[in-house]
């Protein structure tokens, strides 16, 4: 087995604002690999993700606190927010990061729960579950794309 081709799949993953919506398109269609292993990959290398994210915007949220505007602008941002988070929390946060679009995945996910304010440990079950609602629909759309195209040729052929 050639390790290139999934290497490529994991660093395309890893890729924020790409994610999985590039790398399971780029291993079903362009590499021609196993669809499901490589939903398997991509979906856990995605939410294998979330972590990392965290730690540094943790960090990174915390150092900006020190300074004044941005500490009452993120306050008055919460405040705004908060009912539309309290109610629609996780299951909002869930669509938003499984919806297969550019810029809603696992990085954007974790920025979105950390600006809103819902803790890390709340966050990273929605976030997941979104990550991997938007690999299904992403392998299924790759799969179905890739075995029409090949009978359209097939058809094209004769």
């Amino acid at each position: 087995m050639d390790v290139l081709p999934w290497l490529y799949v994991v660093l395309v993953t890893c890729l924020p604002w790409i994610e999985l919506r590039g790398s399971i398109p780029l291993g079903v269609l362009g590499l021609g690999l196993n669809p499901v292993l490589v939903f398997l990959v991509a979906g856990l290398v995605n939410v294998a993700v979330i972590y990392p994210a965290f730690w540094f915007l943790d960090w990174f949220f915390d150092f900006m606190m020190r300074i004044p505007v941005f500490g009452r602008v993120l306050a008055r941002t919460q405040a705004k927010a908060r009912p539309y988070v309290e109610k629609y929390g996780e299951v909002g946060l869930v669509l938003f990061v499984g919806v297969p679009l550019p810029g809603t995945g696992a990085y954007s996910g974790s920025l979105a729960a950390h600006v809103l304010g819902i803790k890390n440990r709340r966050a990273a079950s929605s976030i997941a579950l979104g990550v991997l609602l938007a690999a299904v629909v992403i392998t299924l759309a790759s799969t179905v794309f890739r075995e029409s195209l090949g009978w359209f040729l097939n058809k094209q052929l004769l």
